[in-house]
């Protein structure tokens, strides 16, 4: 079974409400950061434009969740400050995805709620930063608003247009959803790219797996 046909038995079985908590917490939740938001979002739309889900029904479900998560994200990490970043790591939870996100948050500003829906992981621990450095709620939650419609609202949106303009849709859905997961990663690869740290980790790393070979 592809990872395609699962991530749509997996949205028929959650529904609205499963949809909306899986955004919820890889919005906002310290365990979502391993969710495929992108993919998920995406594969959702395509399959209300074949009669599966309400498109207005879904889109407002998943804005909603993006939303939420982000607020709770942005009033756990208020409530924790930087005592967060002396938390140990666990199986949910990796100091080094925030202090990632931290250096994305120091470069961007507030534009990084919105630049960070589209960038796996950093999506997560944006809001809860957004808390810690207590930027301002209603400054916070004009840019989580824009981020949701974008991501949330954006990506189902084109889901459901390719679904309803694409002959024979079914042939594609697991192309499509594998595309939009490669471009999903595009943008945290391309940032680690700019980051001297990481680069050097990288090129350490791969010395290490050639002087094996």
């Amino acid at each position: 079974m592809t990872f395609g046909i699962d991530l749509i038995t997996l949205i028929k079985t959650a529904g609205y409400l499963g949809l909306f908590g899986i955004i919820f917490a890889e919005s906002g939740l310290l365990l979502g950061f391993f969710l495929p938001g992108d993919s998920l979002l995406f594969t959702a739309g395509f399959l209300a434009s074949q009669g599966i889900f309400n498109i207005a029904l879904l889109v407002f479900v998943c804005f909603a969740g993006a939303v939420l998560g982000d607020s709770f994200g942005y009033a756990f990490g208020k409530k924790t400050g930087p005592l967060i970043f002396k938390k140990e790591d666990s199986i949910f939870f990796h100091k080094k995805h925030l202090v990632r996100a931290a250096i994305f948050f120091e470069k961007y500003g507030g534009k990084t709620i919105i630049l960070a829906r589209f960038m796996p992981v950093v999506r997560t621990f944006a809001p809860i930063l957004a808390g810690v450095g207590n930027m301002r709620y209603p400054v916070f939650l004009f840019y989580n608003v824009i981020g949701g419609a974008l991501w949330a609202a954006g990506l189902p949106a084109i889901g459901y247009f390719l679904g309803s303009v694409i002959p024979n849709p079914d042939r594609y859905i697991v192309p499509l959803v594998i595309a939009i997961i490669i471009l999903s990663f595009i943008p945290p690869v391309m940032h680690a790219i700019k980051e001297e740290e990481i680069r050097a980790e990288v090129v350490k790393l791969l010395k290490r797996i050639i002087g094996k070979t």
